[in-house]
Parts: C-alpha cells; sequence; structure tokens
C-alpha cells in the first residue's frame, strides 16, 4: 500500500510539478482538518444543547 502512495505522489509531482502538488497536498490536509473542527464543533453544540433539554 504505501507503494501505491509513492507511485501516486511521483505521478502527481511528475504531471503538475513539485510546488503546485505541495500546494494541492496541503490544501487537501487542511480541508480534513477544517472538517474535524467542523465536526468537533457541531457535537459540543450538540452536546450543550442536550445537557441543557436535560436540565429543564
Amino acid at each position: 500500500m504505501p507503494i501505491l502512495v509513492i507511485i501516486l505522489l511521483a505521478l502527481l509531482i511528475g504531471t503538475v510539478g513539485f510546488w503546485d502538488a505541495l500546494g494541492a497536498i496541503l490544501g487537501a490536509v487542511a480541508l480534513l482538518v477544517l472538517f474535524w473542527i467542523l465536526v468537533a464543533v457541531t457535537v459540543v453544540i450538540v452536546g450543550v444543547w442536550l445537557i441543557g433539554r436535560i436540565r429543564s
């Protein structure tokens, strides 16, 4: 499996160039980080809402 990732990364760099590939990879990582932050915030908001409903 890791060899497949290395081959795909080499194809990406060969196709669009190193800096564009680096930008694409960093953009994908940033997208994943923002997604998990959004999930965490949603869980916190739902948790606070549920605790408020249970207490009242």
